[in-house]
């Protein structure tokens, strides 16, 4: 059972975008600190931040440090899965951004969108989410398919003013 200060420094952790989008590209594969920093076209240094601050916290595992291109120490990091169960005090805004960041220069074509109205009791609405909460679960915990293509979901659910 984590701390409370485990906890805390966990939300700091998981508290900016740019650190989300690290765990995501660590996700299915290792990448090295300078591979992350090129991907995000960010300066090695502030990568190395982050970096850190993610692996101090348990998001983020070093693997076997290997020899680079011009024969270099690199050390290649690889996502944990711990931010999956993480919870995040008012996480709505922070996603929706990191959400926002994860799809700029995508083309129309290359996102699939789906939105719906419903209106439902508070017992069926607990009843959607948490059906749909395990399906993404199973999904999410199993290992990546060795023939696969990453790919993000990102879902919302609010109240929808305009309709009362």
């Amino acid at each position: 059972m984590a701390t409370d200060e485990e906890v805390q420094a966990r939300a700091r952790a998981l508290s900016s975008p740019l650190r989300l989008r690290i765990l995501r590209l660590c996700l299915h594969e290792s990448r090295t600190n300078k591979e992350i920093a090129d991907l995000l076209d960010i300066n090695p240094a502030t990568s190395l931040h982050h970096v850190r601050t993610l692996l101090s916290n348990g998001f983020l595992a070093a693997e076997e440090t290997r020899r680079g291109n011009r024969g270099a120490k690199e050390v290649p990091y690889r996502s944990t899965k711990l931010s999956w169960g993480t919870k995040l005090p008012d996480a709505a805004p922070l996603l929706v951004d990191t959400f926002l960041q994860e799809i700029d220069g995508l083309a129309p074509e290359e996102i699939q969108v789906l939105r719906v109205g419903l209106k439902l009791n508070e017992a069926t609405q607990k009843e959607m989410l948490a059906r749909i909460y395990a399906v993404i679960d199973d999904y999410a915990m199993r290992e990546s398919d060795p023939d696969g293509v990453a790919t993000s979901l990102f879902m919302a659910h609010h109240l929808d003013l305009s309709a009362n």
